[in-house]
């Protein structure tokens, strides 16, 4: 029963210790702690981290960041702030899982502001249309982390940041999703984790979604989109399961009130998933 009972808090030591000692052996140079609360300060998942907590999640983004090169992209000059910012709301998905789930690729490119992306469409005539949309961030399967500068500083301002929204929990929960092929809402999940569970909860709260979209989508002409704004998970996460998934972990670290009031049942999955409750920290 003593084994039972201290076994959590043995795994959670067992973790540290491996952190620490890679830290060490890889000669990983720690975040200094006055510039780690500088950048982190304003984001609402780490204020609700015990002080234990923020200690390893600035652990875990100092190892992140040794094995990570980024870079900016059309000039965009890349400051240690940025840096700091990238790695903690990067590392927020990871805090009781490990960095090596971010292995296998290394460069995350940002970007000054949005960014264009070219599609071929097909129309129904079968007219080939070249469309360029502009992104906030992207991810690709063994690849890079593309990334929005203007809309990752948006997370840190409290005035000016939505709720719920944040680009690089977006990006890095792809990643995630990736690690058993192309994103589709379906990532390895832990042992003791049933898979017939997660397809079943993500896929009818996944199609309750796309119906409560689509009604308000469909008032937006009448209502001047009330309903649509009145939802509160981004309409966004309609567009595919993947995007989903996204989108609900965004939400689950920003705002976790939202995703268990509105999809209790994901909240368990996820919950379970990124070993951690962040409703229990408010």
């Amino acid at each position: 029963m003593l084994e039972n009972l201290f076994r959590p808090l043995y795994r959670t030591t067992a973790r540290a210790f491996r952190r620490a000692r890679a830290l060490t052996s890889r000669k990983v140079e720690l975040i200094d702690l006055d510039a780690w609360n500088n950048a982190t300060a304003n984001y609402r998942f780490v204020q609700r981290l015990t002080t234990e907590e923020n200690r390893r999640l600035r652990l875990i983004s100092s190892d992140f960041l040794a094995r990570k090169v980024i870079m900016g992209a059309a000039g965009f000059e890349i400051t240690e702030l940025m840096r700091l910012q990238i790695a903690a709301q990067a590392c927020i998905l990871i805090l009781e899982l490990d960095v090596d789930f971010y292995d296998g690729w290394r460069e995350i490119i940002v970007y000054p502001g949005q960014f264009a992306k070219t599609h071929d469409v097909i129309d129904e005539f079968g007219v080939v249309h070249t469309t360029r949309d502009p992104l906030a961030g992207e991810a690709w399967l063994d690849g890079p982390v593309v990334l929005s500068h203007a809309d990752l500083a948006q997370t840190a301002d409290a005035v000016d940041r939505g709720d719920g929204y944040n680009v690089v929990i977006h990006e890095f929960a792809h990643k995630l999703d990736m690690l058993n092929g192309e994103a589709n809402g379906y990532p390895p999940l832990h042992r003791g984790m049933s898979k017939e569970t997660w397809k079943r909860t993500f896929l009818a709260a996944y199609l309750a979604f796309c119906k409560q979209v689509d009604e308000a989508d469909a008032l937006a002409r009448r209502d001047g989109g009330k309903a649509l704004d009145a939802i509160l998970i981004d309409p966004y996460a309609a567009q595919s399961p993947a995007e989903f998934f996204a989108v609900i972990s965004e939400v689950f670290f920003e705002m976790p009130e939202d995703v268990h009031e509105t999809f209790p049942a994901v909240y368990q999955q996820l919950k379970a998933f990124y070993k951690q409750d962040p409703l229990a920290r408010q």
